[in-house]
């Protein structure tokens, strides 16, 4: 599967470019970044620490994304929302690793994805997925009696918060209860805020050095509290997870899907006409 690579001089960009050279199934066919990066003009491969493999990275889409079947995308909204223009217009595959959308850039999305099949998630990890699955499942169990909080910490040069894993698991804790985690979130706690609101989903955003990612969402109920974590070690298992992604939605129906989908979680996964608003 030719795969082309948007956010190539990122540190993302670069374990993808890394991982899609050494897999047997894939062939890195091109590489993007934005307009001014210090990466553009350079040979991928070597700006990824490996030897040239013949593929420069480029501004332009039309170059980058030419014979690509799929484009792998972690980058910034912007970008993102020209790749799944493009994605769309041509019919590739589109793996979304970019966090940090607006609802109305999320709405654009969900249009693209009427004419191609893109898979979106906060985190591309098997460990998160799976989190955020068993997150459901304790809320659904739990339910009022027992409030959520959800811990996240990464690296200091990271620029949303709070993180998309955490609006990940924002959103399978609400599925469990049955509610909408943006009516009942939570970000801010400075100052007198009064006591905590029933049914709220509270968010604690840290940044600081070099880590990758931490996540914890915290049950805290009369007498007793559950927490339910991860930690991610190495960037790759994002990688992986992405690339396992694409050659899953090579020969999908159009659609917008997650990692839930790829990794066969059928319990937690919406039906096709849910998802179109049948």
């Amino acid at each position: 599967m030719h795969i082309a690579v948007n956010g190539a001089g990122g540190r993302m960009g670069r374990e993808l470019i890394r991982a899609i050279v050494h897999h047997q199934q894939l062939s890195l066919t091109g590489a993007c970044v934005r307009p001014g990066s210090a990466a553009l003009g350079r040979d991928a491969g070597a700006n990824a620490g490996l030897d040239a493999i013949g593929v420069k990275i480029t501004a332009t889409a039309e170059q980058a994304f030419a014979k690509a079947q799929a484009i792998i995308d972690f980058s910034a909204p912007a970008a993102s929302l020209a790749c799944a223009d493009y994605a769309a217009r041509h019919g590739l595959v589109h793996i979304i690793g970019t966090t940090g959308f607006s609802p109305e850039e999320e709405g654009h999305l969900r249009r693209c994805a009427e004419k191609t099949a893109i898979v979106q998630s906060g985190n591309m990890s098997l460990g998160v997925n799976l989190l955020a699955a068993l997150v459901q499942q304790a809320a659904k169990a739990l339910q009022h009696d027992f409030d959520i909080e959800i811990l996240e910490m990464h690296h200091r040069d990271k620029i949303d918060a709070p993180s998309g894993t955490a609006l990940l698991l924002a959103e399978s804790a609400a599925k469990g209860r049955a509610t909408d985690w943006q009516k009942n979130a939570i970000y801010d706690r400075h100052g007198a805020k009064g006591a905590r609101p029933a049914g709220a989903i509270g968010f604690a955003s840290l940044r600081g050095g070099t880590i990758i990612g931490e996540h914890s969402v915290i049950f805290a109920g009369p007498g007793e509290h559950i927490t339910l974590s991860h930690s991610a070690e190495r960037r790759d298992i994002f990688a992986a997870g992405a690339l396992a992604a694409a050659l899953w939605a090579q020969n999908k129906p159009h659609g917008l899907y997650a990692m839930r989908d790829v990794l066969g979680l059928a319990q937690y996964k919406e039906s096709k006409q849910a998802k179109r608003g049948e």
